[in-house]
């Protein structure tokens, strides 16, 4: 708790040193910029306007995108055309506006030798950048998504960018049923989202590494993934799930007949957390959206279900045992090891579900119940000797007990006789 309140405090002292830091670079701009001074003394600023976003703080100021003469105090002429002044840019403008910075090299490595400078290229591939092009001044351009006068970096809480916002930044425009319709579009993606496994990680756990709108359908280049794409898409981070399902015959069944790869079974922006309830003949499973009770798939999904239920019913008992042995206070090193074994080997054995073979299944899962059975006998072993203990401190104790009042006894006929 003291480390905590430690770390907190370093935490605080730190965003305070960063904001007194970015609060006296503004003032230090203030004075040499009349765009900022005069916009700031009559207090029109933009709306959001941050002191600290990104631009200020790499020294750009307002004439970098908007053009002008921040140096003369002179409206007429600090705002005139021949001073490059262009006011508020057209939608179909700020990518090419952005874009000269950003896509300069050059200049760019002054600031991050390793940063992109491909991000307008990237965008005219994606859907918003070829609307754009076509002449709907609707779709998604660099403010969009970075906004324009509080850009912060992507690690900073604050930023629209960063991981646990983005859902929200991009439900912005795709949670607009209004603005959706005109493009055939649902507008409940993040409403599935914030419910699925990966929104609630991430938006209700704040695990900054779990999946994001951006993860799946890109960056700059924003597109929906396509069907033959779906399994590298959700590869990039389920490798062994996507490799395991590209090596099976279900692929070249779901290639044939232009099914999705994981999404057929999992969906998309509504993915649950998997389980072994998916698989077999129970109502809850999903191969009964495809197969019947008789047909071959079936028999396969009955057949890996009753593996990884019987793997399950060992594994539960061992665990089982294993907690007795932890409340007698036995020895439980070797069978806990044991068990985190078997525990991966139930891991592995659910991963293999996507080869959609029961014999592979079988070879992994039979491998776990063997390390499960040894964890069992262990902890049997355990409690026979807690037992034996336990029988041989009950006799001691009767023994000592018999022994105390047989002396007992023979103080007292001493003392008898002698009185």
């Amino acid at each position: 708790m003291k480390q905590k309140k430690i770390f907190q405090f370093i935490i605080a002292a730190c965003f305070i040193i960063f904001n007194t830091s970015a609060a006296q670079n503004f003032d230090d701009l203030k004075e040499d910029d009349n765009c900022v001074s005069c916009h700031s003394d009559m207090e029109i600023m933009p709306e959001g306007f941050l002191p600290d976003n990104i631009h200020m703080q790499k020294g750009l100021s307002c004439s970098g995108c908007h053009g002008g003469d921040p140096a003369t105090d002179d409206m007429e002429i600090s705002m005139s055309e021949d001073n490059g002044f262009i006011g508020v840019p057209d939608r179909a403008d700020i990518p090419g506006m952005c874009g000269k910075c950003h896509s300069n090299i050059e200049f760019m490595r002054t600031f991050r030798p390793q940063i992109q400078t491909d991000q307008v290229s990237q965008y005219f591939t994606s859907m918003h950048g070829i609307k754009l092009k076509e002449g709907d001044e609707n779709v998604a351009e660099c403010a969009s998504c970075h906004t324009a006068h509080s850009i912060l970096p992507a690690k900073d809480p604050r930023s629209t960018i960063y991981p646990v916002n983005i859902p929200e930044t991009c439900n912005k425009c795709h949670g607009d049923q209004e603005l959706m319709s005109n493009y055939n579009i649902e507008a409940t993606q993040y409403k599935e989202y914030s419910k699925s496994v990966h929104g609630i990680a991430l938006l209700e756990n704040k695990d900054a590494g779990a999946p994001a709108c951006n993860d799946c359908h890109g960056n700059h280049g924003a597109m929906p993934p396509e069907i033959t794409s779906i399994s590298h898409v959700c590869g990039t981070c389920h490798v062994n799930n996507m490799n395991l399902f590209e090596s099976s015959d279900m692929a070249k069944g779901f290639s044939q007949l232009d099914y999705h790869a994981c999404e057929q079974c999992h969906g998309y922006h509504n993915i649950q957390e998997p389980g072994d309830f998916m698989i077999g003949d129970n109502e809850e499973s999903v191969c009964t959206d495809c197969h019947f009770e008789d047909d071959e798939g079936m028999q396969v999904a009955v057949s890996i279900k009753n593996i990884l239920t019987d793997f399950v019913s060992v594994y539960d008992t061992a665990e089982a045992k294993l907690h007795t042995v932890q409340v007698k206070g036995m020895n439980d090193l070797e069978i806990e090891y044991l068990l985190k074994e078997a525990r991966q080997k139930l891991i592995e054995s659910r991963t293999a579900i996507h080869s959609f073979d029961p014999a592979k299944v079988k070879e992994i899962s039979k491998a776990g119940v063997e390390l499960t059975q040894k964890a069992i006998k262990d902890a049997d072993s355990e409690m026979d000797e807690y037992y034996t203990r336990r029988e041989g401190f009950i006799f001691a104790s009767v023994a000592l007990l018999v022994f105390g009042i047989a002396i007992f006894l023979r103080i007292r006929l001493i003392s008898k006789d002698k009185g």
